[in-house]
């Protein structure tokens, strides 16, 4: 069940909030720019279970990403999957630890699994935790970090302006090194 959490940025035992109300995250990041909404799959489309291809999820979801497309003028579409045994897990979530930008917006809707990702803004960092149905907009420029906890499981699709996808800027703050990392429920 998605999680949102908001502390103070200059203090991670800071815990000013913390809802698990769809309604409550909804509001609460929409009061600072951030977009949160659920989607529910096609009835009548393929059922997606884990393993699905990158096309049947895509397919399961068509309209709502259709119209997400057409509304804010993105141009790219993908699915990105994560499991426990990937590899590079390590590699990759490395790589999205720290603090940074994007020069377009960040969009993923999580078909199954879950991630955290920490937004710093307004003097604040909004922990989401993005579980199966949820979808965040992130605006570009929106100084975030994104972590899919040592032990990974997602399935996502990315939706971008740029076909080339998306290109992190770093900040070079440590906040992020200062609020817990992710420990999915077991």
């Amino acid at each position: 069940m998605s999680r949102l959490r908001i502390y103070s940025d200059a203090d991670a035992g800071a815990l000013t909030l913390e809802t698990r109300n769809p309604s409550a995250i909804g509001q609460q990041l929409q009061a600072v720019g951030i977009g949160f909404s659920r989607w529910q799959a096609d009835p009548e489309g393929p059922a997606i279970t884990a393993g699905a291809s990158p096309e049947s999820v895509l397919h399961a979801y068509r309209h709502d990403i259709a119209e997400l497309m057409q509304r804010g003028g993105y141009q790219s579409v993908d699915v990105v999957s994560m499991r426990p045994d990937h590899p590079d897990r390590v590699a990759m979530r490395g790589k999205f630890l720290n603090e940074h930008t994007h020069a377009e917006d960040e969009i993923r809707f999580f078909v199954a699994g879950s991630g955290l990702f920490s937004i710093h803004t307004h003097g604040q960092v909004f922990e989401i935790e993005c579980c199966q149905n949820d979808l965040i907009n992130l605006p570009a420029g929106t100084k975030h970090w994104f972590d899919m906890g040592d032990q990974p499981f997602f399935v996502a699709i990315r939706i971008f302006t740029n076909a080339s996808g998306w290109v992190a800027q770093f900040t070079g703050d440590e906040i992020a090194q200062r609020f817990p990392r992710y420990e999915q429920a077991a």
